[in-house]
């Protein structure tokens, strides 16, 4: 597959958004008559890099391949002074449309969202658009109460002397202490990515977000277990039954979006297969790529003629 990602074309440019600006990148030839797939990143707050595997299924299958920095984050406008009030759902779901209508892609396309970016493509589903014709959440919760108290129990079966070491900075509110940042690894190398040491691509995500955090800070808190943002009480579980579109569920085995966390896309949404990757956490793309790649392609190529 690595090989002939150099004969895929690759297009970058930026959309105009309220007054800033949105970074997109499309792999593979947009005229395709195969169905444009989106790729939203996680976070919020994090970047396209961590998810850029994904192009290679242009490679793989013919179809283009659109990543994006989502407002506030990578190449896209970063914007630090901006407080709780205007990193929303409805922001990212503005921007979602726009970046649709402006690639001409939005009376037929497949989007796939991990983790948070999987959060944002079900708010998208559920509105039912005529053009989403497929629909991939990755690794994604769907009630923030859920996912809290789910990190948490994963927390309590690290090391004790780990455990010790967290609760020790958070009570001392010293979080960016490098034996916090440590410990912290510890629960991110079982439960977030496995591969060690993490591929350039995610550990590009990390730093960026080290140098600004902004919409993570607004929109999920500190950390992964202390989720105090604005998306602190979302859930969009009483609304899945209304997604309409084909469903690929995706989670790892070893996931902080655990089972708990996903099951109820699996047990609401019409029609959904779930698929868990046995030796993964919450970066099959990453930890499992040829797999969960094939997963995605395959998924998608039955739903081409749609």
């Amino acid at each position: 597959m690595e090989k002939n990602v150099a004969t895929v074309a690759v297009e970058e440019g930026f959309m105009p958004f309220r007054d800033y600006r949105t970074w997109y990148r499309v792999s593979g030839s947009i005229g395709s008559p195969l169905l444009p797939l989106v790729v939203a990143h996680g976070g919020p707050g994090c970047t396209h890099d961590y998810v850029d595997s994904f192009k290679d299924i242009a490679a793989l299958d013919g179809r283009p391949v659109i990543h994006y920095d989502q407002l506030g984050n990578g190449n896209s406008t970063r914007l630090p002074e901006k407080g709780p009030d205007f990193w929303t759902v409805s922001l990212f779901l503005e921007e979602l449309d726009a970046l649709l209508s402006h690639l001409g892609i939005a009376s037929r396309y497949a989007f796939l969202g991990q983790s948070w970016g999987g959060m944002l493509g079900a708010e998208h589903a559920v509105r039912q658009p005529e053009g989403l014709k497929a629909l991939v959440i990755a690794n994604s919760p769907a009630n923030m109460h859920t996912w809290v108290a789910e990190a948490n129990r994963l927390r309590r079966d690290l090391p004790q002397m780990v455990q010790d070491t967290l609760l020790k900075h958070e009570e001392a509110g010293t979080l960016t202490d490098p034996d916090y940042l440590a410990a912290s690894r510890v629960f991110y190398d079982r439960h977030v990515c496995r591969v060690v040491p993490w591929p350039p691509e995610v550990a590009r995500t990390f730093a960026i977000m080290d140098v600004d955090n902004t919409v993570y800070r607004n929109m999920n808190g500190p950390t992964e277990f202390h989720v105090i943002g604005t998306m602190k009480d979302w859930t969009i579980e009483d609304r899945l039954s209304q997604i309409s579109a084909p469903t690929l569920l995706i989670s790892g085995r070893h996931d902080e979006a655990t089972p708990e966390v996903v099951r109820p896309y699996a047990d609401n949404v019409p029609d959904c297969r779930w698929v868990v990757f046995e030796d993964s956490s919450h970066m099959p793309h990453v930890e499992e790529k040829t797999l969960c790649l094939a997963t995605v392609s395959d998924f998608l190529k039955l739903h081409d003629e749609r």
